[in-house]
């Protein structure tokens, strides 16, 4: 009885287990379904940790503005110095990589050292970021929480022991988490990772990320409405920036030009602000300072521009006495989208006046530069959507004021700026269309955010070669790529190109050149490696410079392998990826490298031959 039951239970059980095999094959997870496991729990725990780190960002602001209220004008800067100060002292004893603005850093460890971060940055980045923003800095919370979920999908990698060609993939789906956490757009999350971290839509890589993006989005709506027991569904499907166009809104053929204007102006901000960040970055580096001290005097600059602000504001009829561009910025963007606050007289922080909001733009710049090039941990995205948002304010109230189209709504143009902006900063259009329209809920916007975000990222394309998240790392010597290609180099282990097996016989510096002759003739290889006495790796002779030895066959019983040893050539390490290794056989015109064991000693070679066979069979099979 008992066995028929088995019998039965298993007949049952292989349709369905044979139709899952089916479906995971046909995704590209035949042998890799697990990673879709990995991305949900990497989702959820991203989900804890980026409500921890919002609450915890909260409750910071909201002590930060009652005490800088009670503090005089010329104090202003007094709080964001105290902040990064503590922030100078986490970042420069615990983890140096959680300075800056963390998207850089995340792109740096998917390049170079295949996704693997260590935990402990997540952990100071986390730290930092409150202490930077918190205490009134200008950046954003996006940088810090991309760093976060990528080190929980860097720890889960290293932790289940899944393969380093997968650590990328797991590093994307905590970035997506993050932002769909923070940002309650899940869809905005995956492209972002897909169009900016992996630069790779294959299926295999697309699925985890969604299912992290989903589980984290989820996660986080529970836990809100949890905190807060309020209404579930108001908790749930409330939108960041709230925005209504307006039930009978069109976009009519002639605002076309205006927002193809609007375009050009937030390149032209787009460009100016990476611009300015980078140089500014370069100059600190330069600076003769304590690390600590460095995060201070960007504080302190941050103050005086608070003061200058205030003053300008006040002359315009503000009664604040806190800069709007102190902090992430958020109830400053939310003013510049409430079209009641374009009404005549309408009180409000902001003064809705063109030459004041273009000053807010400019000091928004200015601030985020200080902030984050002296050392502050901190995101560039929220700056970004900040910029756009008082530099889209100011041209549609411009346009009102002429009588020119599309200027009865100048808070529409705020939003159309917010996209256009983040695009050309980013080189992310999709991107920064699809986090706008999860951010506002407001679709019948979507067509004039669609074309300014396309002129605006053309041109910021045509006037600078990188965008401010890979800028840094091309100058670091860091090959960035556009392409397919490299997304598929970047996951392929260099253990798996044929490797060519170096002579049984080993070759000494002492040797005479006259073995390598013999060597060849045996073992028909081009390329000879030179150990010490203890078998550590010391050289190459080339096939190129025994060919010059040649020509002088006289000389050759007089020479030691020592005369034609090159000591400068590159090794390969077992952990890398064919980007790295295709990138040192660039740099050298050799036919082959040989790669190293960690203590030194020498495995096998690798041709170029092999090298382009293994690239071309990756292509094939994706």
């Amino acid at each position: 009885m008992d066995r028929a039951i088995g019998v039965r239970a298993v007949t049952m059980i292989e349709p369905i287990a044979s139709f899952l095999k089916r479906v995971t094959t046909r995704l590209g997870f035949e042998h890799d379904w697990y990673l879709i496991v990995l991305g949900a729990a990497i989702g959820l725990l991203t989900a804890l940790g980026a409500f921890g780190f919002m609450h915890a960002l909260q409750w910071v602001d909201e002590w930060t503005s009652e005490r800088q209220g009670q503090l005089p004008l010329w104090m202003l800067g007094l709080i964001p110095m105290a902040g990064a100060l503590v922030t100078g002292i986490l970042v420069h004893n615990f983890a140096p990589a959680a300075r800056g603005h963390g998207v850089p850093q995340v792109m740096h460890a998917i390049i170079r050292r295949s996704g693997k971060i260590p935990t402990k940055v997540g952990i100071v980045k986390v730290m930092a970021s409150i202490c930077t923003v918190g205490t009134g800095g200008s950046a954003g919370a996006e940088g810090p929480i991309v760093q976060i979920g990528s080190t929980i999908g860097s720890a889960m990698g290293r932790r289940f022991r899944v393969p380093r060609s997968h650590w990328p993939t797991l590093v994307g789906c905590g970035a997506a988490a993050g932002i769909a956490s923070v940002f309650n757009a899940p869809i905005a999350g995956v492209f972002f990772v897909l169009e900016i971290l992996l630069r790779d839509f294959s299926m295999r890589t697309f699925t985890p990320v969604v299912i992290a993006s989903v589980f984290s989005a989820t996660a986080t709506h529970a836990l809100q409405q949890e905190w807060t027991s309020g209404d579930a569904g108001e908790k749930v499907d409330r939108a960041l920036f709230a925005f209504n166009a307006g039930e009978n809104y069109t976009f009519t053929f002639v605002e076309l030009p205006s927002f193809v204007v609007l375009g050009v102006l937030c390149a032209l901000i787009a460009v100016g602000f990476t611009k300015l960040l980078h140089r500014s970055e370069n100059m600190y580096e330069k600076v003769r300072l304590h690390p600590i001290i460095k995060p201070v005097t960007g504080a302190a600059m941050l103050g005086v521009l608070g003061v200058g602000y205030v003053l300008i504001a006040q002359s315009a009829g503000s009664t604040q006495h806190v800069p709007s561009f102190f902090g992430n910025g958020y109830a400053t963007i939310l003013a510049l989208l409430d079209p009641n606050s374009y009404v005549e007289n309408a009180g409000g922080a902001v003064p809705m006046v063109v030459w004041v909001l273009a000053i807010l733009c400019v000091f928004k710049a200015l601030g985020t530069t200080a902030t984050l090039a002296s050392g502050g941990s901190g995101g560039v995205f929220a700056p970004s959507l900040f910029m756009g948002a008082a530099a889209g304010a100011a041209f549609g109230i411009l346009l009102r004021s002429l009588g020119l189209p599309g200027g009865n709504n100048p808070a529409s143009f705020a939003l159309v700026g917010m996209a256009a902006v983040v695009s050309g900063t980013t080189f992310a259009p999709l991107t920064a269309i699809l986090i706008l329209l999860e951010l506002t809920h407001e679709p019948l916007i979507l067509l004039p955010v669609m074309l300014a975000s396309m002129v605006s990222t053309i041109l910021a394309r045509a006037w600078m070669h990188d965008s401010i998240y890979t800028m840094k790392l091309r100058q670091a010597g860091l090959m960035i790529g556009t392409g397919r290609d490299l997304t598929v180099l970047r996951k392929i282990p260099v253990t798996t190109v044929r490797q060519t097996p170096l002579p049984s016989e080993p070759v000494y510096a002492a040797d005479p050149l006259s073995k390598l002759i013999t060597l060849h003739a045996n073992y028909n290889v081009p390329d000879f490696v030179v150990v010490d006495q203890e078998g550590i790796y010391m050289g190459m002779v080339t096939g190129a410079e025994m060919r010059t030895a040649l020509i002088d066959r006289e000389a050759i019983p007089l020479l030691l392998v020592a005369e034609l040893l090159n000591s400068e050539l590159p090794t390969l390490s077992p952990g890398e990826m064919l980007d790295t290794v295709m990138d040192k056989f660039a740099k050298q015109d050799v036919a082959s490298l040989c790669l190293v064991a960690a203590d030194g000693t020498p495995i096998c070679m690798v041709t170029r031959g092999n090298l382009m066979k293994r690239y071309q069979a990756a292509l094939e099979e994706q």
